[in-house]
């Protein structure tokens, strides 16, 4: 096999990979991908495809959080890709978690949100009519992501000239060179986006940043008969996502949640529901954690799932149509970038935000690059 040249290399054709794709092919440079599967088959397309940004961890992740949301609506009528839903409705199951989301409301990154009592929630379809109240946010997103990322690979290569190698797996990565069975490339920039492969290339550095991998339980209802008035959220999640953590609040909150729902947070539980154009409902999700998940999917887990998602929504049994699990990187940091050596960079985002943050990420790399030069 002949060997190429390309100014840019990126391992691995996840949204990581692809948002750094993007923004090298902004930047001028001739791009490869190199993906060791047909196509991206991991958390990328698993996902919720839920581009969140309230909530998110203040600071880079709340800031790369905005920035991936304009490029998402940006990119996506470009690519074919449909935006199924804008915004968010976070629902209060309780006086606490209502108390939190107003103290939210009135800080920095509660700008352009808005409370809503239990009875003006239920007015907008879905919403059960005894919640203590809800937040509206119009920054959030969604797209339906097992298509998105297809359509955002076959767009990257078509108008933005980005090659693609599928069914390489890269073995080793050196200045200058990656190598694959059977040949090699050459790119003045390496960017290695392996996403749950944490042993084959810098296992060194995802054992100092302590990174181990997340299993979480995904369900698609039927649709209910209703539309959402965004994607769903509720008093859980307040415990999951750092952008609350400040919220004089969270301490009652959080001591009732173990009084109550003391099994669904020992499995990491939070609600997330949001809607497809045919009116299904993608939701979840559970939080699991091991060096090598194992791939079931217990029915206990699926169920606390389901309860909340009645807790929340109008619908007191939903049809599950279809089951599965995802598993990302997860560490202390919601994501890093670290040159192991010249010319290389390793990008992981290792906490589940790969959707709401990578194309700001990515933008951050290359900045941190060029400044490195």
């Amino acid at each position: 096999m002949a060997e190429e040249s390309f100014d840019c290399a990126i391992v691995g054709a996840g949204i990581v990979g692809l948002a750094h794709a993007l923004a090298a092919a902004r930047a001028g440079l001739r791009t490869v991908v190199l993906e060791r599967e047909v196509r991206a088959i991991g958390a990328s397309i698993r996902n919720f495809g839920f581009v969140t940004v309230t909530g998110q961890e203040a600071g880079d992740c709340w800031r790369r959080a905005r920035r991936a949301r304009d490029i998402w609506a940006e990119v996506a009528p470009q690519a074919g890709i449909a935006i199924h839903q804008r915004g968010l409705a976070f629902a209060a199951r309780r006086p606490e978690a209502a108390a939190v989301l107003e103290e939210f409301t009135r800080g920095p990154m509660g700008e352009g949100c808005r409370m809503l009592s239990g009875a003006e929630a239920a007015a907008l379809g879905g919403l059960r009519g005894d919640l203590a109240g809800a937040m509206l946010s119009p920054h959030e997103l969604r797209v339906e992501s097992r298509d998105a990322i297809p359509r955002l690979t076959a767009w990257l290569a078509e108008a933005r000239g980005v090659a693609f190698r599928p069914l390489t797996g890269v073995q080793a990565v050196e200045p200058g060179q990656v190598r694959f069975a059977g040949g090699s490339i050459r790119a003045g920039r390496i960017i290695v986006c392996p996403g749950t492969d944490l042993r084959t290339l810098f296992p060194e550095i995802y054992a100092r940043r302590q990174v181990t991998l997340c299993k979480l339980h995904m369900l698609r209802v039927a649709a209910p008969g209703f539309v959402l008035p965004g994607a769903v959220m509720s008093d859980l999640g307040l415990m999951r996502y750092l952008g609350y953590a400040a919220s004089p609040s969270l301490p009652r909150l959080a001591a009732r949640l173990r009084a109550e729902q003391g099994e669904e947070l020992m499995h990491g539980i939070h609600l997330i529901a949001v809607q497809g154009a045919d009116g299904s409902l993608v939701v979840g999700d559970s939080h699991h954690y091991s060096p090598s998940p194992d791939p079931f999917q217990p029915a206990e887990v699926d169920a606390l799932i389901l309860r909340e998602l009645s807790a929340v929504l109008d619908l007191p049994r939903p049809e599950v149509v279809e089951r599965w699990v995802g598993v990302y990187p997860s560490g202390p940091e919601t994501a890093f970038f670290e040159s192991p050596m010249p010319g290389v960079m390793l990008v992981s985002v290792t906490s589940g935000t790969g959707a709401s943050t990578a194309f700001g990420l990515a933008e951050d790399v290359l900045a941190a690059w060029e400044s490195m030069a």
